[in-house]
């Protein structure tokens, strides 16, 4: 049964078809796409991209490919993985804010990270950091009714304050009201200034800095000492040694690498917990708001979430195991916004990708934005229907749908986040009806994440 068959879901109305950014031009030259990228790598992509396997291109003396097909796929980010790396361009971007932690870690420094922190991420782990979850949720619910209800509200910036809090409380188990704000200023000054990369961050080696280099060091030194204070304090609040852990700080401190024995040091914890903090709390809360937008634009499932949590709503607490729909529409959504919407890799030495020669240093594209929409993966690729994830639907390929990537370097906190997500959701519908104020189109960018091009206002009504 092929991909796009596997997708084929009937819907018993017409799906909706939410805003999407234009298709750029198959012959646009390597300067254009590069104007385009300062704004916006999607909009870099022409429709050849959404409908061939692989598409070869040159950029500045190397070849790149976008790779569509879920065989090379596999092997680039499976079989043959060791092979490719973060690109320099990507590390530039994001090392000021993530160091040498878990995401951009490479070779052997990367396998002690995984090993040692994949236990604070089991489901039984995640399981004791619900109620941290849960009780952000309900505090941002109280303070829409306060200061929001019947009125209009930014709904972007309560998912990112409310997943900011989130990451503040499963890490260290204290309210971020103190930290919160400059957390955020944190966050929002390096994506509106230094995350977006210019031509020299490309056509540089990684050895030559670059002139955006020395403003991301600057921030570097500033958010290094930021964090430095975090776990001062979260340190001073001491633990009981008889108890459970409490957070992750708890679960990375106590964590050893279970082939060497050895724990992080201090700056590598510092580099993790900045990892999970920023990662975490911005592809969440980028989920959210586009699931919390689709919903606006589709009353009918909307509904449907709002009956499946009042549903699942036993005794006051959210039974996660019930809230298949909603799962579904978290899923759809990061079919259609999947927040990393890009993995960029550069070839280590010679292979052969799709029957194609592929030379060292050339790079190869995997990107879930293509993958998600693509026309010979998927039936209505640009349509919202959640039955597609429903429980008996028939599965896509495992290798057409990466919200989370896949292989070894598959996000080690997927399910933190889904469950996250699933419960957030379900807990926002199940006690609102959200409706757009603003009937402009939101349009995706990529930058960092699919970030919409601007906050609509929402009208929020309680239930």
């Amino acid at each position: 049964m092929s991909t796009a068959e596997t997708c084929d879901i009937p819907v018993t109305r017409q799906p909706l078809v939410p805003p999407s950014p234009p298709r750029a031009p198959d012959n646009m030259t390597a300067f254009g796409r590069m104007a385009l990228m300062r704004d916006s790598a999607i909009a870099t992509w022409g429709q050849r991209a959404y409908e061939e396997d692989i598409v070869k291109g040159r950029f500045f003396g190397r070849s790149s490919f976008i790779v569509n097909t879920p065989d090379a796929i596999r092997h680039v980010l499976i079989d043959n993985y060791e092979n490719y790396r973060r690109t320099p361009a990507g590390y530039r971007v994001l090392k000021p804010v993530l160091g040498e932690g878990l995401l951009i870690a490479e070779g052997r420094a990367w396998k002690h990270q995984r090993r040692t922190l994949s236990p604070a991420f089991t489901p039984r782990a995640v399981a004791t950091l619900i109620p941290h979850m849960v009780a952000v949720t309900e505090q941002t619910i109280a303070k829409i009714k306060a200061a929001h209800s019947n009125g209009p509200v930014d709904l972007r910036e309560m998912m990112q304050r409310m997943t900011l809090e989130i990451a503040g409380r499963t890490m260290f188990s204290f309210e971020m009201e103190r930290h919160g704000t400059t957390l955020r200023d944190f966050v929002m000054e390096y994506g509106r200034n230094l995350a977006r990369p210019h031509l020299l961050d490309l056509m540089l080696p990684l050895s030559w800095p670059s002139p955006q280099d020395f403003a991301r060091a600057r921030f570097r030194k500033r958010w290094t000492r930021f964090v430095a204070i975090l776990m001062a304090e979260r340190r001073a609040a001491g633990k009981n040694d008889r108890a459970p852990p409490r957070d992750l700080f708890d679960l990375m401190g106590a964590a050893r690498d279970p082939e060497t024995g050895s724990a992080f040091t201090d700056a590598q914890l510092g580099d993790e917990v900045a990892t999970m903090i920023l990662a975490g709390h911005e592809t969440t809360a980028t989920a959210l708001f586009w699931s919390l937008y689709l919903l606006a634009l589709d009353p009918v499932t909307q509904q449907q979430v709002a009956v499946e949590a009042n549903g699942a709503n036993a005794n006051g607490a959210l039974d996660i195991e019930q809230l298949k729909f909603t799962r579904a529409v978290i899923d759809e959504t990061m079919r259609l916004y999947p927040p990393a919407f890009l993995v960029a890799r550069a070839a280590i030495a010679p292979d052969t990708v799709a029957g194609l020669p592929v030379r060292k240093n050339d790079v190869i594209l995997i990107a879930p934005w293509l993958l998600h929409r693509h026309e010979k993966l998927w039936r209505d690729p640009n349509a919202f229907i959640p039955q597609r994830f429903m429980p008996g639907a028939p599965p896509a390929d495992r290798f057409a749908y990466l919200p989370f990537g896949v292989g070894p370097r598959i996000c080690i906190g997927a399910h933190f986040a889904l469950v996250e997500a699933t419960l957030a959701l379900a807990k926002l519908i199940g006690a609102f009806r959200i409706e757009l104020l603003d009937k402009e189109p939101v349009v995706p960018v990529g930058v960092v994440t699919t970030q919409p091009d601007r906050s609509p206002m929402f009208a929020v009504t309680s239930r």
